[in-house]
């Protein structure tokens, strides 16, 4: 089967959804499937549209460059659209619509949780074919190789990390968590670091701040700490929980978006007026919530094998009629100079 992920893969640190084009590419090639990043060939069997936004950085093509790819160059693929974004998760307006008119061109839907699938239906999208799969992490990477148990004499580490740096990521709470260690008693029991981006002219006054690290060396650092802590609010679904917790490490959520999904038998759920008991209650009995994560399920292989038997349930047929030569060259010439003026728009050389 050849499969076209409408990705552009990062290097280095990049946010969630850049390792789930990773993770994804790696599992397909491993169970001998073809996997390109555009729509130059003719024989593409599975297109998924990751990203329907013409400027975004992360997407190499869009809906309308599908629709003409199904028009006059292979009428027979078939197109599954992942939705793993909403208005809700950065307060923006419009793209919830925007993405429910993008979604037509696919044959089938998914969406990275039902918190987020139920959104989306309440707000009209076709609600035919639509099919919920959870994310899921590396395990290669992010595991318990380097991990040791908290010893009960030292202050318990709190760790948590982001790419991204908008305020709906965490930071009233990581504030709260931060002022709670003004006092000396606070920092005798906790201690607080933060890997990542942060908002502009915002800074902590006593947790550890590092820049965003990736791959070992994020898993490395993950595991020097005892529980996980995230803020975020509306989230679809997140990778940086996932990761956490795939170290070894309980999570402190709130019950907003789709973490809930990922954390609800892993860890806590707080708020930020009742942060502090909660951690008392975790601190008094780690070794519960420590040992539940050696059943934590939620690992790309999983995912990426939820993908693929996705794939599979298409009715493929590579019978397809040979089109109007101009027409194949009228559309490669279009996604050329499409990718320029992107390029120029985004300065992305």
């Amino acid at each position: 089967m050849k499969i076209s992920i409408g990705a552009k893969i990062k290097e280095g640190p990049w946010g969630g959804g850049n390792l789930f084009f990773i993770n994804l590419r790696n599992f397909l090639l491993e169970n001998s499937h073809e996997v390109v990043f555009d729509l130059n060939s003719d024989d593409i069997d599975v297109i998924l549209l990751t990203d329907p936004r013409f400027l975004s950085e992360s997407s190499s093509f869009d809906h309308r460059d599908i629709k003409l790819y199904k028009k006059f160059v292979n009428p027979n693929v078939k197109v599954v659209h992942r939705i793993n974004e909403c208005d809700e998760r950065k307060n923006t307006s419009g793209l919830n619509a925007f993405f429910i008119k993008a979604s037509k061109v696919a044959d089938k839907k998914v969406f990275v949780s039902s918190w987020l699938k139920r959104l989306y239906e309440n707000e009209g999208i076709e609600s035919q074919n639509n099919h919920v799969i959870l994310s899921g992490s590396d395990k290669s990477i992010f595991n318990k190789n380097f991990k040791e148990k908290w010893n009960r004499n030292e202050p318990l580490k709190i760790v948590t990390h982001h790419w991204g740096a908008n305020w709906n990521k965490g930071f009233e709470s990581y504030t709260k968590l931060d002022d709670l260690l003004d006092d000396k008693n606070f920092r005798k029991k906790y201690s607080f670091t933060y890997i990542g981006n942060l908002p502009n002219r915002y800074f902590f006054k006593n947790a550890t701040h590092l820049q965003p690290l990736s791959g070992l060396t994020l898993s490395k650092e993950l595991q020097k700490h005892d529980l996980y802590i995230t803020g975020s609010l509306n989230e679809p679904s997140g990778n940086h929980h996932i990761e956490g917790a795939l170290c070894g490490l309980p999570i402190l959520f709130l019950d907003s978006g789709g973490i809930t999904e990922y954390a609800k038998n892993f860890g806590v759920e707080f708020n930020v007026e009742n942060i502090q008991n909660v951690l008392e209650e975790i601190r008094l009995n780690y070794d519960k919530y420590y040992n539940k994560m050696n059943d934590y399920p939620f690992n790309s292989n999983r995912m990426c094998e939820e993908y693929m038997n996705l794939f599979n349930e298409f009715e493929l047929n590579n019978n397809v009629k040979n089109k109007n030569k101009l027409f194949k060259f009228l559309f490669r010439l279009y996604l050329q100079i499409k990718l320029i003026l992107k390029k120029l728009i985004t300065n992305d050389w």
